[in-house]
């Protein structure tokens, strides 16, 4: 699968993909992004200097991965402020959204957990009000762990391109009716390829970071990535496909060529 011409196609890609990157190992000087704090990875444009209009919070101007011992740091940064904007809630699963900070990468995702070639390997911090997927943790502390969709979390998706959701456009890889793949242990019981492993996402101004350990880094430093923010939405008759990505507000590299290399 060509990942670079699936994801451009969704038409609602086109503004997104006109953004300006800059190569790999720049760094982004911008109001509050200064190279001692944004070095590597992809630096972009702030859509103010590019006359996309883009919400500052999903903003995209600096995206990169590093290494630290057998952890990986996902690191984004915005020209607004990273996280402050959430969806709406509808009051029902049918048709709700979900925002996200999205890594697509080249990683395979048997390394994760799934089968080997299932799909496109995604790390993705969310928040969605009218449900919950982490049912193993409880995110807001108040003892009810089913109740706090709408806090930042982490997750591994699989994606693979549906016309169903959209000419082109992608989805989360749904899980057929009596299919048994391989999946994750902290697997949420969605019928999608989804893992929600419990990261903690760490918001601090315009960056978001989360670490996540493995147990061979040596398969992440080989790695591409890339960055997107975008929004997906549950489908209205809750079944296949589940989860639609519906509006692409940004990509790091301008044409999800997953340019970037971890640790550089």
């Amino acid at each position: 699968m060509n990942f670079t011409r699936t994801v451009c196609a969704v038409a609602l890609l086109a503004a997104a993909c006109s953004a300006g990157a800059h190569p790999t190992g720049s760094s982004h000087t911008g109001p509050g992004h200064t190279p001692a704090n944004h070095t590597g990875g992809i630096a972009t444009a702030a859509a103010r200097t590019t006359g996309k209009a883009v919400n500052p919070d999903f903003d995209i101007v600096h995206t990169k991965i590093t290494t630290n011992g057998n952890v990986a740091v996902f690191h984004v940064a915005v020209s607004g402020k990273a996280g402050n904007t959430h969806p709406a809630k509808t009051g029902k699963l049918a048709g709700s959204s979900v925002f996200s900070y999205v890594w697509p990468t080249t990683l395979d995702p048997g390394v994760v957990g799934f089968d080997r070639g299932a799909g496109i390997l995604a790390f993705a911090v969310t928040a969605h009000p009218d449900f919950d997927d982490t049912p193993l943790y409880d995110e807001n502390g108040d003892g009810n762990p089913d109740n706090d969709g709408d806090v930042w979390h982490a997750h591994w998706v699989v994606l693979q391109h549906d016309d169903a959701c959209g000419k082109g456009a992608l989805k989360i890889v749904d899980i057929p009716p009596g299919a048994k793949p391989k999946l994750p242990r902290t697997w949420p019981g969605l019928p999608i390829l989804i893992d929600s492993p419990g990261y903690s996402p760490l918001f601090q101004g315009e960056t978001l970071e989360v670490r996540v350990p493995f147990d061979d880094i040596g398969q992440v430093t080989a790695a591409g990535f890339d960055g997107v923010t975008a929004a997906l939405r549950i489908n209205a008759s809750v079944h296949d496909p589940l989860v639609c990505v519906v509006d692409v507000f940004k990509v790091a590299s301008g044409n999800l060529s997953l340019p970037g290399k971890v640790g550089k």
